[in-house]
């Protein structure tokens, strides 16, 4: 299969040609070569990006991400990270079931006020208190 053009690598995974330079630029990436001013890029980077987005929406840093890959570029994955990072999420979404319930109980609450609702004000609690820690919630 022929290198593809840096504007098909980037139709091919949805991010713009700029996303692809910075991942370049942070060695995620690399070139083949050029064809005129254009970067060409092995069809291979199409499984590497996915490698990419897959990892963003875990929630794992660039950093992290380039250390998923051995230095031949092909993927080596640290099972002791994909398992801390699962824990994570699982505790994340355990936070993130207590909001959306805590969220209908208050929109259905027949209190004539949120703040004389002891359901809302526990949710107020605990969002002073993950504040106080330094939760910013992304």
């Amino acid at each position: 299969m022929t290198d593809l053009d840096i504007s098909e690598v980037a139709r091919r995974a949805g991010l713009p040609a700029s996303t692809l330079r910075y991942y370049e630029e942070r060695g995620l990436i690399a070139p083949t070569g050029r064809r005129g001013l254009r970067r060409q890029y092995d069809p291979g980077v199409l499984q590497r990006l996915a490698l990419i987005a897959l990892g963003r929406t875990a929630g794992f840093s660039l950093d992290e991400i380039a250390r998923m890959f051995a230095p031949d570029g092909r993927p080596d994955l640290d099972r002791g990270m994909l398992t801390a990072k699962a824990d994570e999420l699982e505790a994340r979404i355990r936070e993130l079931g207590v909001l959306r319930d805590s969220l209908r109980h208050a929109a259905a609450c027949p209190a004539p006020s949120h703040l004389e609702c002891p359901t809302f004000r526990r949710l107020l609690r605990a969002a002073g208190a993950g504040a106080s820690r330094g939760r910013t919630g992304t």
